[in-house]
């Protein structure tokens, strides 16, 4: 991508992050006290769990070192505003939803670069390696995610009228935003996309279900209630892939990191509609015990 490119990307991730603070409130952070052992669980499997098994599967599915180091990127970072917008329409914890997706939000400003780095090292030859620079790194996630997340909640704490108008407008340009810049990556490797979507389709399909998987079913053995569970399920499994492709494409400058990211995005809203279905089917019947 060229610069005018990359900036268009970066300020579009900054209105993202703005449009997601609109939606938190300080109760959504306070909640980790209310109910520690979801919100821990919760934690546990985006910030842990989730780039495990991105790396397994890796193991499991050998593919190019961009798509490998691509799919690191993306299980280092945290839920989006998608994950709360389908968490909504899946009758989950959306309450729940939010305060992991803020929660990973602020401490994935600390891990991306390490799991990042440590995916570089691995994946790429000594030669070809591109080192990712800690510091610059952390301070680009803190003006393009976090500064502007701040200010959403500043504004919903003074302005909660405006702030409540926009929430569904934003959430709607959110959507539009991630498909444009999915599609302007499909335009500019057009000619590669068949191989691209061979090489990363199936490490893409394999990671978000293996991580909804996994995150429903540790949640419920450890007696979460199924509502909760659901939302545990989705904060695994639904990656903020605007931030992934960003990442790829604004701080390591290469476009191949970014399509794996791309190719995730395009199947998590699949088996975001599957999540939504099952979880609207289920929210019409009694539950029966499960605790928090």
């Amino acid at each position: 991508m060229d610069q005018a490119s990359t900036l268009i990307l970066a300020i579009s991730l900054i209105i993202i992050m703005l449009g997601m603070g609109l939606s938190l409130v300080s109760a959504d952070f306070k909640r980790v006290f209310l109910y520690p052992k979801a919100v821990v669980v919760g934690l546990l499997n985006q910030l842990v769990l989730l780039p495990l098994i991105a790396f397994g599967v890796t193991m499991l599915f050998p593919t190019r070192p961009e798509i490998a180091v691509g799919l690191m990127i993306l299980a280092a970072c945290p839920g989006g505003p998608t994950s709360n917008l389908i968490a909504h329409l899946a009758k989950a914890d959306t309450a729940l939803s939010v305060s992991l997706t803020a929660l990973s939000s602020f401490i994935t400003l600390l891990t991306i670069p390490f799991i990042v780095n440590l995916a570089l090292t691995h994946f790429l030859d000594a030669g070809t390696v591109i080192k990712l620079d800690v510091m610059n790194t952390i301070t680009q996630i803190l003006v393009i995610v976090i500064i502007p997340v701040i200010i959403g909640m500043l504004i919903r704490h003074y302005k909660e009228d405006f702030a409540l108008k926009m929430e569904k407008p934003v959430r709607i340009a959110s959507g539009i935003v991630l498909m444009l810049v999915i599609v302007g990556l499909v335009i500019k490797e057009k000619d590669n996309i068949v191989s691209y979507l061979q090489e990363a389709g199936l490490v893409a399909l394999m990671l978000n279900v293996a991580t909804m998987l996994v995150g429903y079913a540790s949640a419920r053995m450890l007696t979460i209630n199924k509502k909760m569970a659901r939302s545990i399920s989705i904060e695994s499994g639904i990656q903020n892939g605007t931030l992934a492709i960003t990442i790829a494409v604004v701080l390591l400058g290469n476009t191949e990191y970014a399509i794996t990211a791309a190719v995730y995005s395009l199947i998590m809203f699949v088996s975001g509609g599957v999540v939504i279905y099952s979880g609207s089917k289920a929210s019409k019947k009694p539950e029966v015990g499960g605790v928090m």
